[in-house]
């Protein structure tokens, strides 16, 4: 960050950035999309990760079908893939976040929440597992979106609603299609590799800064704020 920032929001994605949700997401769809006869590597929904649930489906029924599934085959896999991912137990905090969000708490920045994901349980855990740091009218979900990540949509919609500028912002992210929704929204987008994917994906989607774990990006979170004071 430099010194064009004026830092007042930290705009967070939920799965693989605040829980560490995504290889039970993985195994969800993989398991789902096959009982259908459908083929798709558990590795693809870190690819996809921010999509809207229909957009990842259609993806896969183009590629095996060439066309879309019927918006009742949209809704009956995903209510399979939610069934699927409900089984797993629940996911726990991403190690580091915590320390994370009490700096940025403590420095007085807004906290948001911008996912694609509408799974209720997830985002009811936000409010108990970090209690103070957030609060539902702060958050952009599937419920608020139309067009999801990567469009810039999610984020300039948290923008909107925190009544921030793209330089009072920061976007933290964990997939590529999540940079570079935030990259096209004009926000400083760190990345933050908590998956099985070469950091060079999310460098190319675009991220200003990348960080191996999400304790390193706490270490280095104290430098980073002052440098956008």
């Amino acid at each position: 960050m430099n010194h064009n920032h004026h830092l007042k929001a930290v705009l967070f994605d939920m799965d693989g950035v605040l829980f560490n949700s995504m290889p039970y997401h993985a195994e969800a769809w993989y398991s789902t999309l096959k009982n259908h006869g459908l083929y798709f590597k558990p590795e693809e929904t870190y690819l996809h990760e921010g999509r809207t649930a229909a957009g990842t489906i259609n993806i896969v029924y183009q590629r095996q079908y060439g066309k879309d599934a019927t918006p009742e085959e949209v809704r009956q896999l995903y209510a399979e893939k939610t069934e699927a991912f409900g089984r797993h137990p629940q996911p726990l905090p991403i190690e580091g976040v915590s320390e994370l969000l009490e700096q940025i708490k403590d420095e007085g920045l807004m906290r948001m929440v911008v996912t694609g994901s509408g799974q209720n349980d997830l985002l009811e855990r936000l409010i108990h597992y970090f209690p103070g740091m957030f609060t539902r009218d702060r958050m952009i979900t599937a419920f608020e979106t139309k067009i999801g990540k990567p469009n810039p949509e999610p984020y300039l919609m948290a923008l909107e609603k925190g009544g921030l500028q793209p330089n009072e912002a920061v976007v933290i992210e964990n997939a590529p299609l999540g940079v570079q929704s935030g990259v096209a929204a004009g926000i400083f987008t760190i990345a933050v590799n908590t998956g099985p994917l070469d950091g060079q994906v999310l460098l190319d989607a675009g991220a200003d800064l990348l960080f191996p774990s999400m304790q390193a990006l706490s270490r280095d979170w104290k430098k980073l704020y002052e440098s956008s004071q």
